[in-house]
């Protein structure tokens, strides 16, 4: 696919991503769907009104009724869309990624990410427009109260009240500004915030889910008991223990599965991971009785997986945690509720909760000119052979190339750190030898 990746389309404004494509992404939906009913919601980057309205533009010169809902997390609008009859969510984002990129993410009616095949179709539309004649134009309406509903819900999904909490929210200055620190406070916690102002020249600059530093050192500061960063769209939540200790992807996937076991509501007891979810995580899940499918990464492949297996529970490393009961996309907010429903039910440090055997892991982005000639390179593709041959079974490896990014993801894991980081850094030079030829 020429715009999509695996997670929508998004780049640096003006280069991968302008209003033109905004606009043909608008008018496309047109050509899936005839008047299209579409809710639009953005993060809080500054080229967000313009990506925001010119894909607007385009889909009410389709002929499709546009209601945004103005800043907004992802899955916020994915239950709108599906709980009040929309066709398509919109979301214009760049989830994790600098303040000067942005993006578009599309959930069809069922709430739930369009898969490749639907993308590659909405591809063939780009500059084929519909134009509705003069009087069957489109309409457009802002309706940002209706996020209140999205809060409603929320609330619906703990089963208890969080007073003698006290919780930091790092709000990555994206979308969780206007919903977590809200939420939290109403549900019972003492609220801390960091980063909390609706600031898109700051998201994802050193904070959120990206980079937990500073969320560290306020939960230790303010003796809190747990800490969540979410990213730009609200997406994503990475954790900090009491001790200042990160809790990633893998660990909150952990800590949710054996509550939910325990609970006899984990559905054929069995998490979907991905192809990066750690070892050490996998072997602790099978030995609480809980099986483990993995998926490509993305969450959209997640919870693909989880429709095929019959899992109710999958999630990433990155913080993507698809509890798919409630929502079939990543909620970062949901997942921070349910975290802080099962840390106060237990009645346990956060830091026990996530205690769990952790294999080092090696990850390494190498930048490249071409991706796609670098991952399909019959010589780094024997190499990897090699090695797992050599390892027989010791080393984990994975090479992908970015969904979103000219660069080569190259990630060792296994229970020997120095056999792990040397294989890591022999793929990575055989990357940038093929690279530069």
């Amino acid at each position: 696919m020429t715009y999509f990746g695996t997670d929508g389309m998004r780049g640096e404004v003006f280069k991968s991503i302008d209003h033109k494509i905004a606009f043909d992404c608008g008018n496309a939906l047109c050509n899936i769907k005839d008047n299209p009913k579409i809710i639009v919601g953005k993060d809080t980057r500054v080229s967000g009104d313009y990506i925001t309205l010119a894909f607007c533009l385009g889909a009410i010169l389709g002929g499709a009724t546009v209601v945004d809902v103005d800043i907004c997390p992802s899955a916020a609008v994915a239950y709108l869309t599906q709980n009040l009859g929309y066709d398509f969510g919109i979301v214009v984002t760049a989830s994790h990624n600098p303040p000067t990129h942005n993006g578009i993410k599309i959930f069809s009616g069922k709430g739930q990410k369009l898969g490749d095949e639907y993308e590659k179709q909405l591809e063939k539309y780009f500059g084929n427009y519909i134009r509705k004649d003069v009087m069957r134009l489109g309409k457009y309406k802002k309706l940002p109260k209706i996020k209140q509903k999205y809060i409603n819900f929320l609330k619906k999904t703990i089963k208890t009240e969080l007073f003698g909490l006290k919780i930091v929210l790092d709000c990555c200055h994206g979308a969780s500004t206007k919903i977590a620190p809200k939420l939290f406070k109403q549900l019972g916690a003492k609220v801390i915030t960091i980063n909390e102002s609706p600031d898109g020249s700051k998201i994802n600059v050193s904070c959120g889910a990206t980079d937990v530093s500073k969320l560290k050192i306020a939960v230790k500061n303010n003796k809190a008991d747990v800490g969540f960063a979410f990213d730009g769209d609200s997406d994503r939540v990475i954790a900090v223990d009491e001790k200042g200790e990160e809790v990633d992807g893998d660990k909150i996937l952990y800590i949710i599965a054996k509550y939910m076991k325990n609970q006899y509501i984990l559905k054929n007891n069995l998490v979907v991971g991905t192809k990066l979810t750690n070892l050490g995580i996998q072997n602790a899940l099978n030995d609480n009785g809980i099986a483990v499918k993995l998926a490509d990464v993305g969450d959209k492949y997640v919870i693909d997986e989880m429709i095929k297996s019959g899992g109710v529970l999958g999630g990433e490393k990155a913080g993507h945690i698809i509890l798919s009961d409630y929502l079939k996309t990543g909620d970062g907010i949901l997942c921070a509720v349910k975290l802080a429903e099962i840390l106060k039910l237990s009645q346990k440090k956060f830091s026990e909760l996530a205690n769990v055997e952790i294999y080092p892991q090696i990850s390494i982005n190498c930048a490249v000119k071409n991706k796609d000639a670098v991952i399909s390179n019959e010589q780094l593709n024997d190499m990897i052979r090699d090695i797992e041959r050599v390892c027989a079974g010791k080393i984990y490896i994975v090479v992908r190339k970015s969904g979103t990014e000219n660069v080569i993801r190259i990630m060792t894991m296994g229970k020997d750190e120095i056999l792990a980081t040397k294989y890591a850094k022999m793929i990575e030079q055989k990357v940038k030898e093929i690279d530069h030829h």
